[in-house]
């Protein structure tokens, strides 16, 4: 799967395509309307806005590296660096609480607040949707990555999704489909192609 990129001078996802998570798996009787929209700030970074159709979604954790996954959660994996084997998950809910790390796998980890400075994440309502925004700087992934700078045309790796692990109803949804039998988000090989506009 590819997703296109925009780029644009300040942060309006107006123009951006919506990434929509409708791949439901693992578990059957909820799959809420969700999608990301991802867009590159020339020379700046890469701005992330994701949304939930959810009336009123499950929000207890409040501070960083809370366990956001039982709660309602939205979360982009990517890898900025297709020289490297790592890639950072990034959950969020709607109370703006996120859990995040730079990995290998899921059992090789460092938080990235030993890396970087923390970026804020912001959330909100729109109409029936809950969303959150993130900007991730080129300074951020330079120093959780080792790549400061990108160009148009060039891709890099990632996956979207929803998730509830202790909702009413648990559920996992994702843009890029994961072929394996039991819930798991942490399968970069599965990621897919996330490409800057020329």
């Amino acid at each position: 799967m590819n997703y296109v990129i925009k780029v644009e001078k300040e942060i309006d996802f107006s123009r951006a395509e919506k990434a929509a998570i409708s791949n439901y798996k693992w578990t059957e009787g909820y799959s809420p309307e969700a999608f990301a929209q991802l867009i590159y700030i020339e020379g700046r970074g890469f701005a992330l806005r994701m949304a939930c159709k959810e009336a009123s979604p499950k929000a207890i954790y409040e501070k960083y590296n809370d366990p956001v996954y039982k709660d309602s959660c939205l979360e982009f994996f990517v890898s900025f660096n297709n020289q490297s084997p790592k890639y950072m998950n990034f959950e969020m809910n709607s109370n703006g609480a996120f859990l995040a790390a730079v990995r290998t796998e899921r059992a090789n980890k460092t938080p990235i607040n030993m890396l970087a400075p923390l970026p804020k994440v912001t959330s909100g309502r729109d109409g029936d949707y809950w969303t959150v925004e993130v900007f991730f700087s080129n300074d951020f992934i330079g120093k959780t990555f080792g790549k400061f700078c990108f160009t148009r045309g060039e891709s890099i790796k990632g996956n979207f999704y929803k998730c509830g692990d202790e909702t009413e109803i648990p559920h996992f949804g994702m843009w890029a489909p994961i072929d394996s039998e039991k819930p798991d988000f942490h399968r970069p090989e599965f990621f897919g192609t996330l490409t800057i506009e020329e």
